[in-house]
Protein backbone atom coordinates (compact mmCIF):
# COMPACT_ATOMS: atom_id res chain seq x y z
CA UNK A 1 0.00 0.00 0.00
CA UNK A 2 1.49 2.98 -0.91
CA UNK A 3 1.55 5.38 2.25
CA UNK A 4 0.10 9.17 2.48
CA UNK A 5 1.64 11.66 4.69
CA UNK A 6 -0.85 13.90 6.77
CA UNK A 7 -0.12 17.07 8.52
CA UNK A 8 -2.61 17.37 11.29
CA UNK A 9 -3.49 21.31 12.64
CA UNK A 10 -4.42 21.57 16.20
CA UNK A 11 -3.25 18.27 16.54
CA UNK A 12 -3.15 18.89 20.85
CA UNK A 13 -7.53 19.30 21.43
CA UNK A 14 -8.97 15.97 21.62
CA UNK A 15 -10.36 15.92 18.28
CA UNK A 16 -6.78 15.86 16.54
CA UNK A 17 -5.48 13.93 19.39
CA UNK A 18 -8.37 11.33 18.51
CA UNK A 19 -7.18 11.69 14.83
CA UNK A 20 -3.74 10.91 15.51
CA UNK A 21 -4.53 8.02 17.50
CA UNK A 22 -6.46 6.34 14.80
CA UNK A 23 -4.00 7.69 11.95
CA UNK A 24 -0.32 6.27 13.80
CA UNK A 25 -2.29 2.88 13.21
CA UNK A 26 -3.55 2.86 9.73
CA UNK A 27 -0.75 1.29 7.23
CA UNK A 28 -2.07 3.95 4.49
CA UNK A 29 -0.91 7.06 6.65
CA UNK A 30 2.23 8.09 7.85
CA UNK A 31 1.58 11.34 10.24
CA UNK A 32 4.33 13.64 9.44
CA UNK A 33 3.48 16.70 11.38
CA UNK A 34 1.43 17.82 14.30
CA UNK A 35 0.96 21.66 15.19
CA UNK A 36 0.41 23.26 18.37
CA UNK A 37 1.36 26.67 19.32
CA UNK A 38 0.93 26.03 23.17
CA UNK A 39 3.05 22.93 22.92
CA UNK A 40 5.23 23.50 20.36
CA UNK A 41 8.57 21.62 20.83
CA UNK A 42 6.99 19.21 23.09
CA UNK A 43 6.77 15.30 22.40
CA UNK A 44 3.25 14.57 21.06
CA UNK A 45 3.04 12.21 24.17
CA UNK A 46 3.34 14.94 27.16
CA UNK A 47 -0.29 15.55 25.69
CA UNK A 48 -1.69 12.34 24.44
CA UNK A 49 -0.39 10.15 27.14
CA UNK A 50 -1.76 7.03 25.43
CA UNK A 51 0.40 7.75 22.85
CA UNK A 52 3.65 6.79 24.45
CA UNK A 53 5.65 4.63 22.32
CA UNK A 54 3.65 5.09 18.98
CA UNK A 55 5.13 7.97 18.14
CA UNK A 56 8.33 10.27 18.51
CA UNK A 57 6.82 13.10 16.93
CA UNK A 58 7.00 16.69 18.73
CA UNK A 59 4.54 19.57 17.74
CA UNK A 60 5.79 22.42 15.58
CA UNK A 61 3.88 25.85 15.42
CA UNK A 62 1.43 26.12 12.33
CA UNK A 63 3.83 28.65 10.66
CA UNK A 64 6.02 25.76 10.15
CA UNK A 65 3.65 23.87 8.36
CA UNK A 66 4.47 22.05 5.46
CA UNK A 67 2.49 20.69 2.06
CA UNK A 68 1.57 17.12 2.98
CA UNK A 69 -0.46 14.52 0.62
CA UNK A 70 -3.50 14.86 3.38
CA UNK A 71 -4.12 18.08 5.59
CA UNK A 72 -6.37 17.62 8.62
CA UNK A 73 -7.76 20.56 10.39
CA UNK A 74 -8.55 20.17 13.94
CA UNK A 75 -9.02 23.73 14.44
CA UNK A 76 -11.71 26.08 16.80
CA UNK A 77 -14.57 26.73 15.01
CA UNK A 78 -13.58 30.09 12.71
CA UNK A 79 -9.90 29.69 12.99
CA UNK A 80 -10.02 27.60 9.36
CA UNK A 81 -11.14 30.64 8.21
CA UNK A 82 -8.83 33.09 9.35
CA UNK A 83 -6.36 31.45 6.63
CA UNK A 84 -7.99 29.66 4.48
CA UNK A 85 -6.44 30.13 1.15
CA UNK A 86 -2.93 29.18 3.06
CA UNK A 87 -4.19 25.74 4.69
CA UNK A 88 -5.88 24.93 1.28
CA UNK A 89 -2.70 25.13 -0.48
CA UNK A 90 -1.34 22.88 2.23
CA UNK A 91 -2.62 19.72 1.33
CA UNK A 92 -4.27 17.93 -1.80
CA UNK A 93 -7.06 16.27 0.21
CA UNK A 94 -8.02 18.78 3.07
CA UNK A 95 -10.28 16.81 5.93
CA UNK A 96 -12.21 20.10 8.17
CA UNK A 97 -13.33 18.64 11.37
CA UNK A 98 -14.45 21.75 12.44
CA UNK A 99 -17.87 23.46 11.72
CA UNK A 100 -16.59 25.94 8.88
CA UNK A 101 -17.64 24.36 5.99
CA UNK A 102 -20.51 21.13 6.86
CA UNK A 103 -23.62 23.85 5.87
CA UNK A 104 -24.22 24.46 2.53
CA UNK A 105 -27.03 27.36 3.04
CA UNK A 106 -25.48 30.12 3.96
CA UNK A 107 -28.44 31.91 5.85
CA UNK A 108 -28.54 28.86 7.81
CA UNK A 109 -24.63 29.51 9.02
CA UNK A 110 -25.93 32.87 9.42
CA UNK A 111 -29.01 31.86 11.88
CA UNK A 112 -26.56 29.36 14.00
CA UNK A 113 -23.24 30.94 14.24
CA UNK A 114 -24.50 34.40 14.48
CA UNK A 115 -22.52 35.74 11.41
CA UNK A 116 -22.26 35.51 7.74
CA UNK A 117 -19.78 33.43 6.08
CA UNK A 118 -16.66 34.80 4.42
CA UNK A 119 -16.48 32.59 1.75
CA UNK A 120 -20.25 31.40 0.78
CA UNK A 121 -19.08 30.66 -3.06
CA UNK A 122 -16.72 27.99 -1.34
CA UNK A 123 -19.71 26.30 0.49
CA UNK A 124 -20.70 24.22 -2.37
CA UNK A 125 -17.33 22.64 -3.02
CA UNK A 126 -17.24 21.01 0.28
CA UNK A 127 -18.68 17.63 0.85
CA UNK A 128 -20.32 16.74 4.05
CA UNK A 129 -18.19 13.95 5.27
CA UNK A 130 -20.97 10.77 6.04
CA UNK A 131 -20.62 7.92 4.63
CA UNK A 132 -23.67 6.48 5.04
CA UNK A 133 -25.42 9.67 3.13
CA UNK A 134 -22.81 10.62 0.99
CA UNK A 135 -20.17 7.78 0.41
CA UNK A 136 -20.50 8.59 -3.96
CA UNK A 137 -19.59 12.29 -3.41
CA UNK A 138 -17.14 11.14 -1.00
CA UNK A 139 -15.30 9.00 -3.94
CA UNK A 140 -13.88 12.29 -5.95
CA UNK A 141 -13.98 14.83 -2.82
CA UNK A 142 -10.68 16.69 -1.97
CA UNK A 143 -12.43 18.71 0.14
CA UNK A 144 -14.18 16.86 2.72
CA UNK A 145 -16.24 18.41 6.37
CA UNK A 146 -16.88 16.36 8.86
CA UNK A 147 -20.02 16.55 10.91
CA UNK A 148 -20.38 17.73 14.65
CA UNK A 149 -20.94 14.50 16.69
CA UNK A 150 -24.58 15.60 17.77
CA UNK A 151 -25.69 15.57 14.40
CA UNK A 152 -24.38 12.59 13.43
CA UNK A 153 -26.46 10.92 16.41
CA UNK A 154 -29.41 12.51 15.35
CA UNK A 155 -29.03 13.07 11.48
CA UNK A 156 -27.89 9.15 11.31
CA UNK A 157 -30.90 7.46 13.55
CA UNK A 158 -33.65 9.91 11.50
CA UNK A 159 -32.53 9.17 8.03
CA UNK A 160 -34.20 6.44 7.07
CA UNK A 161 -37.74 6.91 9.03
CA UNK A 162 -37.73 10.83 6.84
CA UNK A 163 -36.21 8.67 3.60
CA UNK A 164 -39.34 6.17 3.63
CA UNK A 165 -41.45 8.29 4.34
CA UNK A 166 -42.76 6.60 7.51
CA UNK A 167 -43.36 9.83 9.70
CA UNK A 168 -46.32 12.41 10.43
CA UNK A 169 -45.43 15.72 9.39
CA UNK A 170 -45.04 16.88 13.11
CA UNK A 171 -42.01 18.50 14.85
CA UNK A 172 -39.38 15.97 16.02
CA UNK A 173 -38.07 16.65 19.48
CA UNK A 174 -34.57 15.26 20.09
CA UNK A 175 -33.01 14.84 23.74
CA UNK A 176 -29.10 14.79 24.03
CA UNK A 177 -26.97 13.42 26.98
CA UNK A 178 -23.42 14.80 26.29
CA UNK A 179 -20.20 13.90 27.61
CA UNK A 180 -17.51 16.36 28.82
CA UNK A 181 -15.02 15.66 25.77
CA UNK A 182 -17.73 17.00 23.36
CA UNK A 183 -16.68 20.81 25.27
CA UNK A 184 -13.07 20.53 23.75
CA UNK A 185 -9.56 20.46 25.70
CA UNK A 186 -10.04 24.14 26.84
CA UNK A 187 -11.15 24.56 30.83
CA UNK A 188 -13.55 26.34 32.18
CA UNK A 189 -15.59 27.11 35.23
CA UNK A 190 -18.43 25.20 33.79
CA UNK A 191 -15.59 22.11 33.51
CA UNK A 192 -14.06 22.73 37.30
CA UNK A 193 -14.50 19.31 38.53
CA UNK A 194 -16.52 19.97 41.72
CA UNK A 195 -19.21 21.92 39.25
CA UNK A 196 -18.70 19.00 36.78
CA UNK A 197 -18.87 16.06 38.83
CA UNK A 198 -22.21 14.37 39.58
CA UNK A 199 -24.60 17.24 37.33
CA UNK A 200 -26.72 16.65 34.45
CA UNK A 201 -26.80 20.26 32.84
CA UNK A 202 -29.48 21.82 30.33
CA UNK A 203 -26.74 24.21 28.57
CA UNK A 204 -28.40 24.17 25.24
CA UNK A 205 -32.29 24.28 25.61
CA UNK A 206 -32.73 25.76 22.53
CA UNK A 207 -31.05 27.04 19.16
CA UNK A 208 -28.00 24.21 19.47
CA UNK A 209 -26.15 24.73 15.93
CA UNK A 210 -26.05 21.00 15.09
CA UNK A 211 -29.61 21.63 14.30
CA UNK A 212 -28.72 22.90 10.94
CA UNK A 213 -26.69 20.00 9.90
CA UNK A 214 -29.49 18.02 10.91
CA UNK A 215 -31.91 20.00 9.32
CA UNK A 216 -30.05 20.68 6.21
CA UNK A 217 -29.45 16.97 5.45
CA UNK A 218 -32.80 15.30 6.59
CA UNK A 219 -35.26 14.56 3.53
CA UNK A 220 -38.00 17.54 3.26
CA UNK A 221 -35.66 19.34 5.27
CA UNK A 222 -38.22 18.79 8.94
CA UNK A 223 -39.01 20.67 11.77
CA UNK A 224 -36.45 19.27 14.43
CA UNK A 225 -35.89 20.51 17.85
CA UNK A 226 -32.46 19.69 19.60
CA UNK A 227 -32.21 20.27 23.63
CA UNK A 228 -28.71 19.25 24.85
CA UNK A 229 -27.86 18.32 28.35
CA UNK A 230 -23.76 18.19 29.50
CA UNK A 231 -23.26 15.12 32.10
CA UNK A 232 -20.50 14.51 33.43
CA UNK A 233 -19.19 10.97 31.24
CA UNK A 234 -16.02 11.31 29.26
CA UNK A 235 -16.99 9.84 26.22
CA UNK A 236 -20.49 8.96 24.48
CA UNK A 237 -23.81 11.06 23.55
CA UNK A 238 -27.16 9.18 23.91
CA UNK A 239 -29.74 10.22 21.29
CA UNK A 240 -33.51 10.21 22.02
CA UNK A 241 -35.95 11.61 19.49
CA UNK A 242 -39.81 11.43 19.98
CA UNK A 243 -41.51 11.18 16.11
CA UNK A 244 -44.96 9.95 15.20
CA UNK A 245 -45.81 7.07 12.66
CA UNK A 246 -48.21 8.26 9.90
CA UNK A 247 -51.49 6.22 10.14
CA UNK A 248 -51.24 2.84 8.81
CA UNK A 249 -47.48 1.81 9.60
CA UNK A 250 -46.13 -0.44 11.86
CA UNK A 251 -43.24 -1.18 13.51
CA UNK A 252 -42.13 -3.69 10.86
CA UNK A 253 -42.44 -1.32 8.36
CA UNK A 254 -39.73 0.86 10.57
CA UNK A 255 -37.46 -2.43 10.69
CA UNK A 256 -37.59 -2.36 7.03
CA UNK A 257 -36.81 1.45 6.45
CA UNK A 258 -33.49 0.76 8.91
CA UNK A 259 -32.42 -2.61 7.04
CA UNK A 260 -32.83 -0.89 3.58
CA UNK A 261 -30.61 2.00 4.38
CA UNK A 262 -28.15 0.24 6.61
CA UNK A 263 -27.71 -3.29 5.39
CA UNK A 264 -24.48 -3.24 3.96
CA UNK A 265 -23.22 -0.29 6.49
CA UNK A 266 -20.16 -1.74 7.92
CA UNK A 267 -20.47 0.80 11.28
CA UNK A 268 -24.39 0.88 11.63
CA UNK A 269 -25.67 -1.50 14.21
CA UNK A 270 -29.34 -1.78 15.10
CA UNK A 271 -30.33 -2.82 18.42
CA UNK A 272 -33.58 -4.08 19.55
CA UNK A 273 -33.07 -7.05 21.80
CA UNK A 274 -36.35 -8.47 23.94
CA UNK A 275 -33.95 -9.51 26.61
CA UNK A 276 -30.96 -8.98 28.29
CA UNK A 277 -28.86 -6.03 29.64
CA UNK A 278 -28.14 -4.52 26.55
CA UNK A 279 -31.68 -4.27 24.97
CA UNK A 280 -31.62 -0.55 24.03
CA UNK A 281 -28.23 1.43 22.54
CA UNK A 282 -25.40 2.43 24.98
CA UNK A 283 -22.64 4.57 25.03
CA UNK A 284 -20.82 2.53 26.80
CA UNK A 285 -21.10 -0.50 24.36
CA UNK A 286 -19.50 2.06 21.95
CA UNK A 287 -16.80 3.84 23.57
CA UNK A 288 -13.56 4.03 21.65
CA UNK A 289 -15.35 2.19 18.20
CA UNK A 290 -16.42 4.40 14.84
CA UNK A 291 -19.87 2.40 15.64
CA UNK A 292 -23.29 3.93 15.80
CA UNK A 293 -25.91 2.01 17.48
CA UNK A 294 -29.25 2.60 16.51
CA UNK A 295 -33.03 1.56 18.29
CA UNK A 296 -36.56 2.07 18.59
CA UNK A 297 -39.51 1.57 20.59
CA UNK A 298 -43.18 2.08 19.47
CA UNK A 299 -46.15 2.93 21.55
CA UNK A 300 -48.16 1.23 19.46
CA UNK A 301 -51.93 2.60 20.84
CA UNK A 302 -50.51 6.31 19.77
CA UNK A 303 -47.72 5.68 17.48
CA UNK A 304 -45.24 7.76 19.65
CA UNK A 305 -41.73 6.18 18.08
CA UNK A 306 -39.34 6.98 20.00
CA UNK A 307 -35.83 6.08 18.54
CA UNK A 308 -31.98 5.59 20.42
CA UNK A 309 -28.77 6.17 19.37
CA UNK A 310 -25.87 5.90 21.12
CA UNK A 311 -22.04 7.04 19.53
CA UNK A 312 -18.44 7.86 21.20
CA UNK A 313 -18.62 11.17 20.44
CA UNK A 314 -14.47 11.66 19.62
CA UNK A 315 -14.99 8.68 17.05
CA UNK A 316 -17.71 8.32 15.24
CA UNK A 317 -18.89 11.65 16.07
CA UNK A 318 -15.57 12.68 14.75
CA UNK A 319 -12.38 11.44 14.22
CA UNK A 320 -13.50 7.89 13.14
CA UNK A 321 -16.54 9.32 10.67
CA UNK A 322 -13.56 11.80 9.23
CA UNK A 323 -10.92 8.14 8.79
CA UNK A 324 -13.76 6.39 7.21
CA UNK A 325 -14.82 9.24 4.78
CA UNK A 326 -10.81 9.34 4.36
CA UNK A 327 -10.96 6.35 3.33
CA UNK A 328 -13.95 5.92 0.70
CA UNK A 329 -11.78 8.81 -0.71
CA UNK A 330 -8.04 7.25 -1.39
CA UNK A 331 -9.78 3.57 -2.42
CA UNK A 332 -8.87 1.80 0.61
CA UNK A 333 -11.29 -0.56 2.80
CA UNK A 334 -13.74 1.33 4.33
CA UNK A 335 -13.21 -0.38 7.85
CA UNK A 336 -9.42 0.15 7.41
CA UNK A 337 -8.23 1.20 11.21
CA UNK A 338 -11.47 1.27 12.20
CA UNK A 339 -11.79 -2.16 13.90
CA UNK A 340 -11.63 -2.17 17.33
CA UNK A 341 -14.66 -3.70 18.60
CA UNK A 342 -14.69 -1.80 21.96
CA UNK A 343 -14.70 -3.24 25.69
CA UNK A 344 -16.88 -5.08 27.86
CA UNK A 345 -16.91 -4.88 30.66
Amino acid sequence: MDRKTVAIVGGSGYAGGEFLRLALGHPGLEVTQVTSRRFAGEFVHLVHPNLRGRTSLKFIPPEKLEPADILVLALPHGAFLEEYERYLGLGKVVLDLSADFRLKDPALYEKYYGRPHPFPEELPRWVYAVPELYRERIRTADRLAGAGCNATATLLALYPLFRAGLLQPRPVFVTLLISTSAAGREAGPASHHPERAGSYRVYKATGHRHTAEVVENLPGRPEVHLTAIATDRVRGILMTAQAFLLDGWSERDVWQAYREAYGQEPFVRIVKQKKGLFRYPDPKVVEGTNYIDIGFELEADTGRLVVISALDNLVKGTAGHALQALNIRMGWPETLGLDFPGFHP
